[in-house]
């Protein structure tokens, strides 16, 4: 064997090594993710594969779940230990033996409201969320992020009470195939870009674009600051037209005060030594920067998570 060889071998042996003497290797952790094909269940299980590969731990149980709302309530209940929450629910109030702390704010969720493409379908046209009246819509499942911005959504363009349109509240999964079916006539999503599922609605040659929310954008984000105007550009699902105009929700990354210091500052380190691999599950991790991560507010920065920060003169 030649000595680069050689090098190379003890170099990966004592990277095993390093793995395996972390003091993380009893540590079994669960994180709970996302509906199927979402953002936060492709980043949940990457960032389980990291922690198994740098931590030394075994791999955490990743958990499907609803969304932000039923993460939240696993997390303060002790049922989860780290969990993927939108900012409007984080900062919630959730009644339970623990408090939320954050570890990283992450990326932005960008609200999706899809319908079918008028030029290829016999629809009536949605142009702005009041077209939505009579309509069959989706608003996500009972206990998502979704049906949080969805309901904020509706009630600020009046469409509520008798006004409402024939609500659904199904996941992500679910809205697609009912939209597929005809069953729907539009459904909301709220997630990052871009989102694999409506992804594959493009490759799988399904007519849609999305909405411009324009005519509630200045109301929704003077009423709810933690929300921001942004844009969907064309280019991220392969639609025709201009941006779309929408709402933006950061995204945090979340453990409780039960963590200790040490874990909470591994879990950090791991998530950004592990970007690029989050990356390869989906592009949303692009967003993560480090620079940003420690802007929770009014989440507290878990003490280890803060540590992180310091140590890396952030």
């Amino acid at each position: 064997m030649s000595r680069w060889r050689l090098a190379g071998a003890l170099v990966a042996v004592l990277a095993l090594l390093a793995a395996c003497n972390t003091g993380f290797e009893d540590v079994r952790l669960r994180i709970s993710g996302g509906p199927e094909r979402g953002v936060y269940s492709s980043l949940s299980g990457a960032l389980a594969d990291a922690c198994a590969a740098r931590l030394g731990m075994p791999r955490p149980e990743v958990m499907v779940s609803a969304g932000s709302p039923e993460n939240l309530d696993r997390l303060v209940n002790g049922e989860a230990d780290v969990v993927f929450s939108a900012a409007d629910v984080a900062t919630s109030d959730r009644p339970g033996p623990r408090k939320p702390m954050a570890l990283a704010r992450l990326y932005n969720d960008y609200l999706h409201l899809v319908v079918g493409d008028d030029q290829s379908q016999a629809r009536e046209p949605i142009a702005k969320v009041g077209d939505l009246l009579g309509k069959r819509v989706s608003i996500g499942g009972r206990t998502s992020g979704v049906a949080v911005m969805a309901g904020r959504v509706l009630e600020t363009a009046g469409l509520t009470g008798d006004n409402a349109p024939e609500l659904h509240h199904l996941t992500l999964n679910d809205s697609i195939e009912a939209f597929k079916r005809d069953e729907i006539d539009a459904f909301f999503w709220s997630g990052g870009l871009p989102t694999e599922g409506i992804s594959k609605m493009r490759a799988d040659n399904v007519d849609f674009r999305l909405v411009d929310l324009t005519d509630v954008l200045q109301r929704l984000t003077d009423r709810y600051p933690v929300y921001n105007a942004e844009l969907i550009p064309p280019s991220t699902y392969r639609l025709q037209g201009s941006a779309v105009n929408t709402l933006s929700v950061p995204n945090y990354l979340l453990a409780t005060d039960a963590m200790s210091d040490d874990l909470a500052t591994a879990l950090v380190k791991t998530l950004f030594d592990a970007q690029p691999a989050l990356v390869e599950a989906n592009k949303a991790a692009t967003a993560i920067d480090i620079h940003s991560a420690i802007e929770t507010h009014p989440v507290p920065l878990h003490p280890g998570a803060f540590r992180y920060y310091r140590e890396s003169k952030i």
